[in-house]
């Protein structure tokens, strides 16, 4: 489905331009401002021909921004509008072609392949020969694009052969390649405001030639209201809804457009989501630092946005466990067990039933004490092995299952740790290089105000022994010459 229905009525090649055989009638030709329309959706027979009856997109199209003074001046560079449906992407993509010294050329990503890019890329190096007119091609739906067709556009869009005109509602980040997106300024259009799409839908009601002003029908406050919310910003699907809803209206045999009316009309509003798309990763992303910030609520209400948006649960249930360990980690040791518990019970139950054992594991990990020191810990610990991967074990700590092995000091001055004073021997495990090293740091929360006082403790012994010992090394080397020194049991040192 392309982005806007048909169309930019009202796009026609001004007076003053010579005349270019190549703009004849075909398929890169403008409309005529109503040739068509008669029988088009409302949507399509309301689409602004002027700037002045654009609504919306103030921050682009507002007095002295940078969009309009592109539009008012003609003079534009590659661009590409991104922004959810029904926003003015295709609009503002006509106003800007009338304006401009240039052919006109609609190209749809999903139904024109590289056999047409070349075509159109032939006609323009012809227009520009025989006329000195520039081409301006216009694709919707850009991220539909694939590699091999963007690469053909990037050096004719380079060497500005062609002004591309592109229109996307996902991040062109993620669909568009590097050098092309490097050559085109992006414009980030925004839904648009319940009150614009509101004058947007009375607009339509009171023109005579391309809305329903000759229905003779009005709206009630409460109807128009219900469209500009519940369209969720996107003008197209509030025009539909409009039409629709004048539809049952007059059916009715009543003067007025209802609430009701429009309730009908709207039916169920589905969430604009996208499993592989950018709303798929900014919805995540809002459910984890919900989760982060404590917020049950809000981690609730993502959650039941993803689920309702046709997420995959076994998706929802891997994140969650990976807050469990991120986020939370030792401050609460039972987060993890409940998320891996909340998994097997959505495989036990399904859905919809297995959806509140999700909720029930967002909620516990939403209200755990916070910590993420286990999570920096292995960070930490992870570089330290990456910078020193041939560090050998220390002697004490190595095991020793062989007579000439015991001979050459494996396992030689380890400490049996239960044979010890509160079960902790006064001895390290690191490699030297890397002895007093500490990456774990627990916060006083949770569980882990406990797990700070023991680590104290432990470490306390860990410097008495560094202070008792000296080098490890020596150590070992003079109790390798002992007999069993070190152990209580003869195998010990092979544990």
């Amino acid at each position: 489905m392309t982005d806007e229905p048909s169309l930019f009525a009202g796009v026609e090649p001004r007076a003053d331009r010579p005349a270019d055989p190549a703009d004849a009638a075909g398929p890169d030709a403008a409309a005529a401002p109503d040739a068509g329309l008669a029988d088009s959706p409302l949507a399509a027979r309301m689409r602004p021909r002027t700037l002045a009856e654009f609504v919306g997109q103030p921050k682009l199209a507002g007095e002295g921004r940078p969009l309009r003074q592109l539009i008012e001046s003609g003079r534009v560079p590659s661009l590409i509008f991104w922004g959810p449906p029904g926003t003015g992407k295709t609009t503002l993509a006509g106003l800007l072609a009338s304006r401009m010294e240039a052919a006109f050329v609609p190209f749809s990503a999903v139904t024109d392949g590289i056999p047409r890019v070349r075509r159109v890329l032939e006609e323009a190096k012809a227009r520009r020969a025989a006329t000195g007119r520039g081409t301006v091609l216009f694709v919707d739906e850009i991220h539909r694009f694939n590699r091999a067709q963007q690469d053909a556009l990037l050096p004719h869009v380079e060497r500005g052969a062609v002004t591309l005109i592109g229109a996307t509602t996902e991040n062109p980040s993620f669909e568009v390649v590097g050098p092309l997106l490097s050559r085109t300024r992006v414009f980030v259009l925004e839904p648009l405001a319940p009150e614009d799409v509101a004058e947007i839908c009375a607009r339509a009601l009171r023109d005579r030639k391309r809305g329903l002003g000759d229905t003779g029908l009005s709206i009630d406050e409460d109807a128009l209201a219900r469209l500009g919310i519940e369209s969720d910003g996107d003008a197209r699907r509030a025009l539909n809804a409009l039409e629709t809803a004048a539809d049952l209206a007059g059916v009715a045999g009543v003067a007025a457009i209802s609430e009701d009316h429009v309730a009908a009309a709207l039916q169920k509003r589905f969430a604009r989501y996208d499993k592989s798309g950018e709303e798929h990763f900014n919805l995540i992303s809002a459910l984890h630092k919900a989760v982060r910030g404590s917020d049950a609520d809000a981690a609730l209400y993502w959650l039941a946005r993803m689920l309702d948006g046709g997420e995959d649960p076994m998706y929802l249930a891997r994140r969650i466990v990976r807050m469990a360990t991120e986020d939370i980690g030792l401050a609460d040791p039972g987060a993890l067990a409940v998320t891996i518990a909340a998994r097997d019970a959505y495989h036990f139950l399904g859905s919809p039933e297995g959806d509140l054992a999700l909720a029930q594991a967002v909620t516990y990990l939403a209200i755990a004490p916070k910590s993420n020191a286990v999570y920096r810990a292995f960070g930490g610990a992870g570089r330290a092995a990456r910078e020193t991967p041939a560090e050998p074990v220390p002697f004490h700590i190595r095991n020793a299952p062989t007579g000439l092995m015991k001979e050459l000091g494996y396992g030689a001055g380890y400490r049996y740790d239960h044979d010890e004073e509160d079960g902790v021997a006064a001895q390290s495990y690191l490699p030297e290089s890397l002895s007093g090293s500490c990456w774990y740091d627990p916060p006083g929360r949770g569980w882990e105000a406990e797990a700070r006082r023991r680590l104290e403790a432990i470490r306390a012994s860990r410097v008495r022994a560094a202070e008792e010992a000296g080098s490890r090394k020596e150590v070992g080397a003079e109790l390798g010459a002992e007999t069993g020194a070190g152990t209580t049991e003869e195998n010990r040192s092979t544990e």
